[in-house]
């Protein structure tokens, strides 16, 4: 086999058309052997004898795409001292950009005697692992651009590659739960007809199946538990080849922007699926375990875990800030996606102890020319000291805003004192961002996500019901905010089936007219359930996937949903690019602002009215004359005006709609106790008419420009 010095850069192995350069990092190894696998996973091994700051490197001229390999490190196992080379293992390369195989329950995995912790275990994980496949990097783009949505215009769809295709009889069996069912025409009409701007995919990263999981008949269906930070998990592919996962995906994203659909990337950077210091030994731990782990200080045998999983990476690590930049680029460059959302994000910034936005990981994003210009969106929070960080973000970044989820269900099941936080979530939450001079594109609000329950199960269930997770109930959240109307789980009685409707659109109304960017968790747009389950992480069967087969409810549901999305779209009022302030020229003296608090009688909210405990309802006017920022053309925008009447109280309340100024009709476009039908009658109002608000409901009316005062 001819056998050349190669290059150290790029990292990974890399096919020119000719052959291929392989290239690994270690700084602790002592020798090196790439790992060329046949079909039977027979071995063949070249040492790689070229190394340049730290980096070992060859080119094989004979090694085409599809050719599987791995690597063997020898070099110190002292796991009191943080080093754990064994070169028993096969290890997966960091930089690979497709997978074979799949990692098993078997001890050969392991470093160490499953029954004496303290003695080696030096049995040959070959067989047991699963290992790189060298890719062919061309691809047909064509006229393939990024649709380049303006982050105010954002609506953001949280999916998961199989959960949103497995059961869509519209999609041929053999694409379903695939790249290529998230391609099918069926899953993309359904997307533009919702009028989703953004899809956001579960982690498509390869990941690992828990071995604690694989035990118990369960797996990792969420896939927060990455292994490959370069390739697409093999398993969502519809093609059997490992190799067709990449093609496969770029595929999806083509097909996506051919739609006007971002696709966003959930990516989880945090740690990786070798867990704490009783995990297996797969990739990093067996190539430069101190180089990518954080450790424990004084305590290097075990991991310092800020993520709940095991381990963190070491963020202040040269080698680590590459990966991710590296893997960072290859995604926008070579797989066309436009952002990311960063699975607990602090993490990522602690690159000592605390959490700091002044971190080397924001500034290498910051500076960088390609990665500054996509979406990037942080789940601000982990499970170490001070790691919650909602508002803690730097400009550039959106956050998921938890404060937002728990305020509007606090709200909504009827929780006292929640009124005036209410109006700063409704409004953007500029208490969050402001100051720091970010804009209302800095709050992804959210109601619920893949995590907790689904919107149908939050009006459902008071509590989780997670039996069928196997860990006796000790999993997932016990503060859910929730409220099941009067009845725990399914009921016939419709009393209680409306008010959970009606609670349900109310939850979908807030959502989609609030400032900021919304996100629908896949399937809540027509009332998914999961039975109750919060956490359904391990669930890879009905109880996660969605159900396409609707009822007339969902239907409804569904129609309703596409209608609150396409308010939005119309209506820039409700997509501001700043925050409401100043007073506009209408009206002298007694001008609007650009938002009116309002009691229900019509009157401007006091302070005594924001203190008021009990206090569930108000009405808010939105100035449709009064958007300050141009639109893209440098012209002045002029919108229809709002006002939204909200009413959380289990009782009516009568609003006193205001007249003078603020318009003489109004057109009711929303009222989540009665929904309007195509065919109704629309309804409208007057300015000075009273207008009754059912109980735990909410009404939105619209004054158009041409009959404003």
């Amino acid at each position: 086999m001819d056998k050349w010095p190669g290059l150290p850069y790029p990292l990974g192995a890399t096919y020119d058309g000719t052959g291929t350069n392989f290239a690994l990092f270690s700084e602790i190894a002592q020798r090196v052997w790439l790992c060329l696998l046949d079909e039977d996973r027979n071995e063949t091994r070249v040492e790689l004898t070229e190394v340049d700051n730290h980096v070992w490197h060859v080119y094989l001229p004979q090694i085409l795409p599809g050719q599987a390999y791995g690597y063997r490190v020898e070099g110190p196992y002292d796991p009191a001292h943080g080093h754990r080379c064994d070169p028993s293992k096969l290890l997966a390369d960091p930089y690979a950009k497709a997978f074979t195989g799949n990692v098993g329950t078997a001890q050969s995995l392991y470093s160490y005697d499953w029954s004496d912790h303290s003695q080696r275990c030096e049995q040959d994980s070959i067989h047991d692992t699963m290992v790189g496949i060298v890719t062919n990097p061309y691809f047909d783009w064509g006229r393939d651009r990024p649709p380049g949505h303006a982050v105010h215009d954002l609506v953001i769809y949280e999916a998961h590659v199989k959960g949103l295709t497995q059961l869509n009889t519209e999609i041929p069996p053999e694409q379903r739960g695939t790249y290529a069912g998230i391609a099918h025409p069926a899953t993309i009409a359904h997307l533009k007809d919702l009028g989703i701007t953004a899809l956001e995919l579960m982690p498509v990263h390869q990941f690992v199946n828990d071995p604690y999981l694989q035990e118990r008949g369960l797996s990792n269906y969420w896939g927060y538990n990455t292994i490959g930070f370069f390739a697409p998990h093999n398993s969502y592919a519809s093609a059997p080849d490992p190799a067709s996962a990449v093609q496969e995906f770029k595929q999806m994203v083509k097909s996506l922007h051919e739609a006007d659909i971002e696709v966003i990337l959930d990516v989880v950077y945090n740690h990786t699926a070798e867990g704490n210091h009783l995990g297996p030994t797969l990739s990093f731990r067996g190539i430069d375990n101190s180089a990518y782990y954080r450790l424990v200080d004084n305590d290097a045998f075990h991991y310092f875990d800020t993520t709940g999983t095991g381990n963190s990476l070491l963020m202040r690590s040269p080698a680590v800030l590459q990966l991710i930049m590296d893997s960072l680029r290859y995604w926008v460059v070579d797989m066309h996606v436009d952002g990311f959302r960063f699975d607990l994000a602090s993490t990522l910034a602690r690159q000592f102890h605390e959490v700091d936005k002044l971190s080397a990981f924001f500034d290498i994003i910051h500076q960088d020319p390609v990665l500054s210009q996509t979406k990037l969106i942080a789940e601000p929070w982990d499970v170490g000291d001070g790691g919650y960080q909602v508002g803690g973000f730097p400009p550039k970044w959106s956050e998921w805003n938890g404060k937002y989820r728990d305020t509007v269900r606090d709200f909504w099941r009827g929780e006292y004192s929640r009124l005036g936080e209410f109006a700063s979530r409704l409004s953007g939450s500029a208490d969050l961002y402001e100051q720091t001079g970010r804009r209302p594109m800095a709050s992804i609000n959210f109601v619920t996500a893949h995590d907790g329950f689904t919107m149908n199960d939050l009006v459902s269930y008071n509590d989780k019901h997670n039996e069928d997770n196997l860990e006796g109930g000790a999993d997932g959240d016990n503060n859910n905010r929730s409220w099941n109307c009067g009845a725990e789980g399914p009921t016939d009685d419709p009393a209680i089936i409306e008010l959970r409707a009606r609670q349900h659109r109310n939850f979908l109304t807030t959502l989609l007219l609030s400032q900021g960017i919304p996100m629908i968790s896949h399937g809540d747009e027509f009332a998914r359930t999961q039975g109750g389950n919060n956490n359904a992480y391990c669930q890879d069967n009905e109880i996660s996937w969605v159900h396409w087969d609707l009822n007339d409810y969902q239907r409804d549901m569904a129609q309703f949903t596409k209608h609150l999305v396409a308010l939005r779209t119309d209506h820039p009022v409700f997509r501001r690019r700043r925050f409401f302030a100043g007073r506009p020229e209408r009206g002298g003296e007694s001008a609007l602002g650009e938002i009116e608090w309002l009691t229900p009688e019509g009157q401007h909210m006091s302070e005594t009215d924001w203190n008021e405990a009990s206090a569930r309802s108000v009405m808010i006017f939105l100035n449709g004359q009064a958007i300050r920022e141009p639109d893209p053309h440098g012209l002045r925008i002029v919108d229809d005006d709002f006002l939204l009447l909200f009413n959380a109280s289990p009782d009516a309340v009568v609003f006193t709609i205001p007249d003078g100024l603020y318009g003489r009709v109004w057109t009711e476009v929303v009222n989540t106790f009665a929904p309007a039908r195509e065919d109704a009658e629309i309804r409208e109002h007057l300015g000075g008419d009273s207008l009754r608000v059912e109980g735990r409901s909410t009404v939105v009316l619209m004054n158009p420009k041409d009959e404003q005062a």
